[in-house]
């Protein structure tokens, strides 16, 4: 049978004879009322935890509304609109507002990028700003050492909104919530001492009350608090099916419940060969944000297996220190040892690679030239075909498939 996967704003085709398939994952069915617009509305109306937004600010505050950046699949023109309608009811005026998007380490934006995250007549309105990690307000330390270095137009606002998706985080746990502060809109001093739990067994996806990343996300918010969230569930089609609003905890855990019941599957044996693809555009623009499919499909495949990771990459690995470190090692082994003695933001993802090719081989299938490729340790393929078909030879005819259409949505859980 052939399957359709995304990649960049297209895609590609599979066949798989239905012998070898061992499952599709996708996500679970699960009772939708309200989609888009309407269902934001619905959870601003029915706000976890606080107040309404309108019975929270004041004419005359100074608000800020942080929100994902370009790397990012988050609808923020169709959730922001539904915020300014709020704060326009409490008759807070336009340019009493800012829209600041959290790059964390992330590359700036274009003008004409800002205008299609939040659309044409929010852009017009609404000042908006790229986060600034040499811009900063110090507030002291966690408990953990961990650095609180907050963007100054966000650190002395009057009222800050946070904006954001829940998804699998592979060592937060899950993205959204508190995360739009840090790592959003911190220094890279502050995120690295933060990121470097994650070789704590506990930091992992799915896991929120004893992961140590989460936990010191959240020990950050006392000294910077968080007003009002804003956080939604996407489908595979990249459409609002849940959103949840108010506290930045208690309705964050109640995304993450609905989070769980929609994208954790659970599969009964892993498979020889794990074909998962990024989601496309803008989840597949280079190796930094495609590696999350990578991560989720190493809990669905066999030790000694194949991973085929779908994701064109065009703007290459997308981050200084991840391709410092990935390009200079001679050996993958190298950056799981080099993480552990000096952990650097970046480079942590280098080794999360490393961490995937001690238990299989990396088949990608990219835009990026296959030189290139192989000096950061994967296999290259410019079609989806060519690579199972060379999958389907190493580990022989018979050898069972598992097909992630939206690897970094789906968290593959072994159920014995």
């Amino acid at each position: 049978m052939e399957y359709k996967l995304e990649f960049a704003k297209t895609h590609m085709k599979v066949a798989i004879d239905d012998q070898n398939l061992l499952g599709v994952l996708h996500a679970n069915e699960v009772d939708v009322k309200l989609t888009g617009a309407q269902e934001v509305r619905r959870a601003l109306e029915n706000p976890i935890g606080t107040k309404k937004l309108q019975d929270l600010v004041k004419p005359g505050e100074k608000i800020v509304i942080i929100t994902s950046d370009i790397t990012r699949p988050l609808p923020s023109k169709v959730i922001i609109p539904c915020i300014l309608e709020g704060l326009t009811g409490a008759g807070v005026k336009d340019e009493d507002v800012t829209i600041v998007f959290a790059l964390g380490c992330h590359r700036n934006h274009t003008e004409e990028e800002k205008k299609y995250l939040v659309g044409e007549g929010v852009y017009n309105r609404i000042k908006c700003i790229d986060s600034d990690m040499k811009d900063f307000v110090h507030f002291g330390y966690t408990e953990n050492g961990t650095p609180i270095d907050i963007f100054t137009p966000v650190a002395k606002a009057d009222r800050r909104i946070c904006v954001g998706n829940i998804e699998f985080h592979y060592f937060a746990g899950y993205s959204g919530g508190a995360k739009a502060i840090m790592p959003g809109v911190s220094t890279r001093g502050a995120i690295q001492a933060n990121h470097s739990r994650m070789v704590d067994e506990k930091a992992h996806a799915g896991n929120l009350n004893t992961n140590p990343v989460r936990n010191d996300i959240e020990a950050t918010i006392p000294f910077v608090p968080i007003d009002f969230i804003v956080n939604v569930v996407l489908n595979e089609q990249k459409e609002i099916i849940n959103a949840v609003a108010g506290h930045y905890i208690e309705a964050h855990r109640e995304g993450c419940n609905f989070l769980d019941s929609f994208y954790k599957i659970g599969i009964k044996e892993k498979a020889d060969i794990v074909i998962t693809c990024a989601g496309g555009f803008p989840k597949d623009l280079n190796m930094y944000q495609a590696q999350k499919a990578l991560d989720n499909a190493k809990h669905a495949v066999k030790k000694g297996g194949i991973i085929i990771l779908v994701a064109s990459c065009k703007e290459g690995l997308g981050e200084e220190v991840f391709e410092e470190w990935i390009l200079g090692a001679e050996k993958s082994e190298e950056l799981i040892e080099r993480v552990k003695a000096d952990f650097k933001l970046g480079g942590h993802k280098a080794a999360a690679i490393a961490m995937v090719l001690q238990n299989s081989r990396v088949f990608l299938v990219s835009d990026l030239e296959p030189d290139f490729v192989k000096k950061i340790f994967l296999e290259p393929y410019g079609d989806i075909q060519d690579a199972y078909e060379q999958a389907l030879e190493i580990l022989g005819s018979h050898a069972k498939v598992i097909l992630i259409p939206h690897g970094g949505s789906i968290l593959p859980v072994l159920t014995l």
